[in-house]
Formats: C-alpha cells, sequence, structure tokens
C-alpha cells in the first residue's frame, strides 16, 4: 500500500477565534469532505516548506507555520498517510478556493457540523482541549 506524509495546517484568522477549512473537490479521492488545508509532501521538501507552498497553491495565503503539534496516523482504503498537524497564523492574503471546491473560517465549536475527512476528524478529536484555547492575538505594529 502507498504511504503519505501530508502536512496540514491549523491556520487561525487574524482574530484568533476562528481556523481555516477547505473542501475537497468533488472529483478528488474523498471529494466534498472538508479537511484542514495542506497537501502531499514532495520529495526534497520539509514539512514547513510543503505546507506554505499547498496554502499558496489552494488557496492563495500566507502563513507564519509555529510548530507541529501532533500527527495523525490514518489508514484509507487506498493510501496509508500520516498527517503532520502545524500551528499556524494568517498573515497575507483573503483566500480563494483556486485548488479546492470551498472554504471557510470556523470557529472551533462549529467544525463538528462539517463532514471532515476521517484523519481530520481524528485530528480534531486529539486537538479538542488546545482548539479551545485559542492562542493569544499578536499585537504586534
Amino acid at each position: 500500500m502507498k504511504r503519505l506524509d501530508v502536512a496540514a495546517g491549523i491556520v487561525w484568522d487574524r482574530s484568533h477565534r476562528r481556523v481555516l477549512i477547505a473542501q475537497r473537490r468533488g472529483g478528488d479521492a474523498r471529494g466534498g469532505e472538508w479537511e484542514f488545508p495542506g497537501g502531499t509532501l514532495e520529495p526534497g521538501e520539509t514539512l514547513e516548506t510543503c505546507l506554505a507552498r499547498e496554502l499558496r497553491e489552494e488557496l492563495e495565503i500566507e502563513v507564519q507555520i509555529d510548530n507541529e503539534i501532533t500527527r495523525v496516523e490514518h489508514v484509507y482504503p487506498d493510501v496509508a498517510i500520516t498527517l503532520h498537524a502545524f500551528a499556524c497564523r494568517h498573515v497575507e492574503g483573503e483566500p480563494r478556493a483556486l485548488g479546492c471546491a470551498n472554504w471557510k473560517w470556523v470557529v472551533p465549536e462549529k467544525l463538528g457540523e462539517y463532514p471532515l475527512s476521517p484523519a481530520d476528524r481524528a485530528l480534531v478529536e486529539l486537538l479538542e482541549h488546545d482548539l479551545q484555547a485559542k492562542p493569544e492575538a499578536d499585537h504586534s505594529p
């Protein structure tokens, strides 16, 4: 079975109240499901470089990537993944659905209302406490 490393961003908006989720395109594997945005690691990339690239390509945004906060192992019928989740802060660009069907800023309490992919549901369960303890806003000029 194919095995992939995937970088995902827990991207907080500028108010530090909402996180960004993206909906997979209908024709993609697991199309229609929502997920924390990111993508598959390419040869020669670090996970952080991969995540920054994917967020630019899929949503045309720039983020500050803080740290890897957890990882989830999940086996789908067609692929096994290690989902590496990074805490991020949105710094530039208004999201646009370039490489996804849709996107939304969501308060963490409402994530359960979206059909998240299984790996992302597991991620939410692992991070439930952290998502409720929102990061402090950066008040620097």
